[in-house]
């Protein structure tokens, strides 16, 4: 959906994106749109399967439960036709409902309206 006024694309607070490998093609995902969290989120095993990397840094991570360092990987995400190369912290989301979190370091460069109700 497009918002008339500012001509931005709208996502609600699950999307489908697609995330790309380096030479792994991509894997198409339900994520997890999360206005609160800094960086984006994915799951290992996904990580693991589109061989993302190499890790660019390791990062002080907060979450509901602990703070811990995780590993940073920049990949290609693709949103509602729009691609950007973005950021992602790798951990295990084996327990979460969304393999994906998008984070603000995303949103921001995506430029998309959230709405929660979408």
């Amino acid at each position: 959906m497009e918002d008339k006024e500012t001509k931005r694309k709208t996502i609600g607070l699950t999307c489908k994106a697609k995330l790309f490998g380096k030479k792994t093609g991509h894997r198409e995902l339900l994520a997890r749109v999360d206005t609160g969290a800094a960086l984006c989120s994915v799951d290992l095993d996904i990580a693991a399967e589109l061989r993302l990397g190499p890790i660019v840094k390791a990062k002080k991570v907060r979450s509901s439960n602990a703070s811990m360092k995780r590993p940073i990987v920049k990949a290609q995400l693709e949103i509602e036709g729009k691609k950007i190369v973005v950021s992602f912290s790798i951990s295990d989301r084996s327990h979460m409902s969304y393999p994906v979190l998008i984070g603000r370091n995303a949103l921001k460069k995506f430029g998309f309206l959230i709405d929660p109700v979408e």
